[in-house]
């Protein structure tokens, strides 16, 4: 299977966070950024965010200061999203503790900031970290919803998810396409109604979702089995 069809799902953690924050920090930011907070929250509305308060000082010039960079657990994101949302609270901690005055929130200095760190190192911040119609669809409060769901167990030791339209001839196709790679060991079909598999676009493509969760199997457990195959 082409690399480029393998795509890599996780979820925040103060390791790989505080990890990443050094890494661009020495490479993005000269070094510039004293180490900050770095919190998980439960945001359903927003990926990111960088807190801070205000304090007067004398002749009443305001203050930034208590920064603290917050990231979502709500939702799985690729890594290299996750990496960007972070830098976009980045560029926001880099001008407050500079006690530097934006036109607004994603004013000038920021946007001038974010496309140096995009055009420089292909990075690719936005300026606002809006809900895509999947993640939308994670938090969505909504009646259970069945779907053909795909374990993919690879050579290497990894399992994958997919989730498939209710198309019997999609679904032999997907088979025979991942069992063709070569770095396929096994693929099994199920009907679940587990709300935990929203989260995965529905198609046909041939791809795997690898998603950082120790315990996948278990969302497997109670799913109806439609078809077992193996290498």
């Amino acid at each position: 299977m082409p690399e480029s069809c393998i795509f890599v799902l996780m979820i925040a953690s103060i390791p790989f966070l505080e990890k990443r924050f050094e890494t661009f920090n020495h490479a993005y930011f000269a070094d510039s950024l004293e180490p900050v907070p770095i919190k998980l929250s439960r945001a359903r509305r927003s990926l990111g965010a960088c807190t801070y308060k205000k304090r007067r000082k004398l002749f009443g010039k305001e203050e930034y200061w208590a920064f603290c960079i917050r990231i979502s657990t709500q939702f799985d994101l690729p890594e290299e999203e996750l990496e960007d949302i972070l830098l976009h609270e980045m560029i926001h901690y880099e001008i407050l503790s500079r006690q530097l005055r934006d036109t607004s929130a994603h004013g000038r200095l920021f946007r001038a900031r974010m496309k140096e760190l995009n055009e420089r190192y292909g990075r690719h911040i936005t300026v606002s970290h809006r809900l895509t119609a999947l993640q939308r669809e994670q938090v969505a409060e909504s009646k259970p919803s069945w779907r053909v769901v795909a374990r993919v167990r690879m050579k290497d030791g990894r399992t994958g998810v997919k989730v498939l339209p209710l198309i019997e001839q999609r679904i032999k196709a997907y088979r025979r396409g991942l069992m063709h790679s070569g770095e396929v060991l096994s693929v099994e079909f199920f009907w679940s109604d587990d709300p935990w598999f929203a989260r995965f676009p529905k198609s046909s493509a041939l791809n795997v979702f690898f998603p950082n969760d120790p315990d996948i199997d278990s969302h497997f457990s109670s799913a109806a089995a439609i078809v077992r195959s193996g290498g």
